[in-house]
């Protein structure tokens, strides 16, 4: 298989956008103060030891019906255009796009991904889709057109499922990815993703990737000094090759350093594919 792909997988709260997409929606919608909301989500975690991301879900849906208010599809989706998003953000994708196609010469093909534990319904109706290829998050089962009940889970851990499918070319959640799958014949190797995210939920597939030759960055806010002290442990324990604040712009340090990362990826690419001609 020609394997001339690259993949930038993004986690999307924290790392694309300064807050969780909730507290630019739901939360608001639904008249609920963010920092209460998320505290006893915690606790009931830690009382009960149920998965914080189902119960967060769960919980949504009984403060809106404890309101009356019925959340639909389409309402989720409106809500997309609400995001707001670091500096460069919007920008961003283009701008990658352009350099991988200048220092490749048209011969590697690059992706964007988004994998998070967030509102699938949501981030369909976010600005940027249109530069995403694949997006896999959260989803709620419908009845008509209300929300019901969590029918897709992502949590920490379940996220490497998604990066798996990347890597095996196996993006549709009906395609089984369990079957062995040699290495060569894999659409985008390990060692040809990029994994872009700005805490400690993003561990799991931090060390998947780089444990698998693959490269990580890990973004914070700046001045923000817990997210910095986690982004600098974070490579200390070489879960990450760079660490960065989350400004997107181009000619940031965030962007030079995925362009130095860019720049040895495709190299090795042109490299094989020469070799095999």
């Amino acid at each position: 298989m020609k394997q001339n792909k690259i993949a930038i997988i993004y986690d999307f709260d924290g790392t694309l956008t300064p807050k969780s997409m909730q507290e630019y929606t739901l939360l608001p919608k639904l008249g609920i103060n963010s920092q209460s909301f998320w505290g006893n989500i915690v606790k009931e975690a830690k009382e009960t030891g149920g998965e914080s991301m189902m119960i967060y879900m769960r919980q949504l849906l009984d403060h809106a019906k404890s309101k009356n208010i019925r959340i639909s599809k389409d309402e989720f989706f409106k809500m997309g255009k609400d995001i707001q998003y670091y500096n460069g953000v919007v920008e961003w994708f283009k701008n990658i796009d352009r350099y991988v196609k200048k220092i490749s010469c048209g011969e590697v093909e690059i992706y964007h991904y988004i994998i998070s534990a967030g509102h699938m319904e949501i981030l369909e109706g976010i600005s940027i889709k249109k530069h995403i290829k694949k997006i896999f998050a959260s989803e709620y089962y419908y009845r008509g057109k209300v929300a019901v009940f969590p029918k897709i889970v992502v949590t920490d851990t379940t996220k490497t499922q998604f990066i798996f499918r990347i890597n095996k070319g196996k993006e549709k959640l009906s395609q089984s990815i369990n079957e062995h799958m040699p290495e060569t014949d894999r659409p985008i190797p390990f060692d040809n993703i990029i994994y872009i995210g700005d805490g400690m939920t993003d561990v799991p597939s931090m060390a998947l990737i780089k444990k698998s030759g693959g490269h990580s960055i890990a973004v914070f806010k700046k001045n923000n000094k817990e997210q910095i002290k986690i982004s600098k442990n974070l490579y200390k324990a070489q879960r990450v090759d760079f660490i960065a604040p989350a400004n997107y712009n181009q000619n940031s340090p965030l962007f030079n350093k995925t362009c130095l990362l860019l720049d040895f990826m495709v190299a090795k690419i042109r490299y094989n594919l020469q070799i095999k001609d």
